[in-house]
């Protein structure tokens, strides 16, 4: 009786002490913010979603595993959030994957420290493959 009390209390604690990955994603677009919902289902991460960097210059909000990041955004460009993000000690070493429409994101990403691209449209498959290469560890 005392093994199978155990083997369940270690199961849960566990489970409680299991770590949802955090994504965070600036996107000013409402259609775009509710498809990363559904493509970042809630019980695989924990998603955040922000229309403008504003919040990411007060450094208000909580570290994420990954940041999403779209290069057009209204206001300010994404790359701008990017360069900042890699110039921060608590944020350098976090992976920042770009999109855009714009086919030549790459260069430009890259130069802000971007660690990967995504042109737009996208296979929701692609970016869901890109982000578990970055989270899985």
């Amino acid at each position: 009786m005392k093994a199978q009390y155990f083997i369940l209390h270690c199961l849960t604690t566990t489970h409680k002490n299991f770590k949802m990955k955090r994504i965070l994603i600036v996107d000013d677009d409402p259609g775009v913010q509710d498809a990363y919902k559904f493509i970042f289902n809630r019980d695989k991460y924990e998603v955040a979603i922000y229309a403008n960097g504003t919040e990411i210059f007060k450094n208000n909000y909580l570290l994420p595993d990954l940041f999403i990041l779209d290069k057009q955004l209204s206001g300010i460009d994404g790359l701008d959030i990017c360069s900042f993000l890699k110039k921060q000690n608590e944020t350098k070493n976090i992976p920042v994957i770009m999109l855009s429409a714009s086919p030549n994101l790459g260069k430009f990403a890259k130069s802000a420290g971007a660690d990967n691209t995504l042109e737009k449209p996208f296979h929701i498959k692609e970016l869901r493959a890109m982000v578990e290469r970055y989270l899985i560890n």
